[in-house]
């Protein structure tokens, strides 16, 4: 990756040849984007929660670890149901680490074709398929392990491939946005995931899920619910994820680029971390910082069903009306969150979310003998921190991306994400194992985030990318001629 520090102008009529972040080069032409490419764009955020919502998170992982799939008279069915648990947390390993292995290398391969659409296409229309598969998952007696393989299997092949969609998604980021707007377009679209989670959790709950009796006469018999549900969302992410195959533009590939194979891409990522190292090591220490406290993030979620139960004293049913009032406040923070990205930098909101997060995680923790409200107070504070950073995270590794080579840069934010996704596992584990208290735990998940905040304020980006806000942008002077300012570089 070239140094993205050495400004130079375009000549009139002619691509600046700076190699820069996008941010930098400020003379590349650009296709007319407006609203109707943000909205297809975003909308693939939007139906993609059917994915995360209800097949990793609330509905069907939840499903293939309960007593539905342990035969009747089993001797200890808590150990059964452990030992399902288990193969679940194996196979999402084993896809954690193709993914780390496949994302950089094929993301490399989508910059140097052109064609990130038809990656971001091949990859959706996978995981749809996954999806789809998963209604043939079913609790039938005598066949119950072998129904439990074929549901890990199918989740994670379908989390490969959704990470792998995820990386070319990232990328066309970059092509509906400038540099001063990339933040409040990453938090549209990051808020609208959130929101269409809870839209299309709210119809599978009061339509299938919650009656004894739901729409179309489907029951809960062989999990036909649940299975319906999934088969639903598969759908909602198929229709919702073709506006931006139709609408989004895409810049093509440089003239003269020779394509890459799969051990050309292997090569070129070893070059260009090589460079980085050499060159822009800020880069590679924001990889780093972001994977540490990435992943304390989605330990806010992924244990926060946990807490509200087990420290809080939640129902069932109380679970699912937080979750749907913390993804609402999520969403609605992460959207009015990437207006001040565009204004102060996404740096400062993302050090100001991890700090708002370590606060408001130390408060859940002192007060954890509180009660419910407690949690309700100090829960919903810090998912409101939670959507900012992410989609903050987002858009500053766009800003300092760059121009060709976002999905090979993007490939590597999911690979470094994936190294480091044990760490809020284990340090909530720890700290629970140690104490004897699940509200240790807690401590745990802010640990991380701390850790990761600690790095973020090492790393020191060059100026002129706009990390630290629009003032920060690097201009063409106005007495070129023919060159494109920096708000029309796309």
């Amino acid at each position: 990756m070239p140094d993205h520090q050495n400004v130079t102008p375009a000549t009139p009529g002619h691509e600046a040849d700076s190699g820069l972040s996008p941010a930098a080069d400020a003379a590349s032409p650009s296709p007319v984007v407006g609203r109707r490419q943000v909205l297809a764009w975003s909308l693939w955020d939007w139906g993609s929660a059917a994915f995360n919502a209800v097949v990793t998170t609330f509905v069907f992982t939840r499903w293939i670890t309960s007593d539905a799939f342990v035969e009747a008279g089993a001797a200890d069915p808590d150990a059964v149901m452990a030992d399902h648990t288990a193969w679940l947390g194996w196979g999402l390993t084993i896809a954690g680490a193709l993914i780390a292995l496949l994302a950089p290398a094929l993301g490399a391969l989508a910059d140097a074709s052109g064609r990130r659409k038809v990656w971001l296409g091949v990859n959706t229309a996978a995981t749809v398929a996954a999806m789809v598969a998963m209604f043939f998952v079913q609790p039938v007696p005598g066949s119950l392990s072998d129904a439990v393989i074929l549901g890990v299997v199918l989740l994670s092949a379908g989390n490969v491939f959704f990470e792998l969609a995820s990386v070319a998604y990232n990328a066309l980021l970059l092509d509906i946005s400038t540099p001063r707007t990339i933040g409040r377009i990453s938090g549209i679209g990051w808020g609208a995931g959130y929101v269409g989670g809870i839209v299309l959790l709210l119809v599978l709950f009061v339509g299938f899920i919650n009656p004894e009796v739901g729409w179309f006469g489907v029951t809960g018999t062989d999990g036909m619910d649940i299975r319906v549900s999934v088969l639903l969302s598969a759908l909602w992410f198929a229709v919702f994820a073709i506006p931006v195959l139709l609408a989004v533009p895409e810049t093509p590939r440089p003239g003269g680029s020779a394509p890459i194979g799969v051990v050309g891409a292997y090569r070129k990522l070893g070059r260009d971390l090589v460079h980085l190292w050499r060159t822009r090591r800020s880069t590679l220490g924001y990889l780093v910082a972001s994977a540490v406290y990435r992943d304390g993030l989605a330990g806010v979620f992924t244990f926060g069903a946990v807490i509200a139960s087990g420290t809080f004293g939640f129902s069932a049913s109380e679970v699912i009306v937080f979750a749907i009032a913390a993804n609402v406040v999520a969403g609605l923070s992460t959207i009015a969150a990437g207006w001040l990205d565009d204004k102060i930098g996404p740096r400062r909101v993302i050090l100001g979310s991890l700090v708002g997060l370590v606060i408001s995680g130390t408060a859940v923790f002192v007060q954890h003998d509180g009660g419910a409200n407690v949690f309700w107070v100090w829960g919903l504070l810090l998912c409101a921190f939670v959507g900012p950073a992410q989609s903050a995270s987002r858009a500053l590794l766009g800003r300092i991306s760059d121009e060709g080579r976002e999905a090979e840069a993007f490939g590597l934010y999911a690979t470094t994400g994936r190294a480091a996704s044990f760490l809020a596992p284990m340090a909530f584990a720890t700290m629970v194992a140690v104490s004897g208290e699940q509200f240790w735990g807690i401590l745990g998940i802010v640990a991380v985030i701390l850790v990761g905040l600690v790095l973020m304020l090492f790393v020191r980006f060059p100026a002129g990318d706009g990390v630290d806000g629009g003032k920060d942008l690097v201009t063409v002077p106005a007495s070129t001629a023919g060159t494109a300012s920096t708000e029309d570089r796309r």
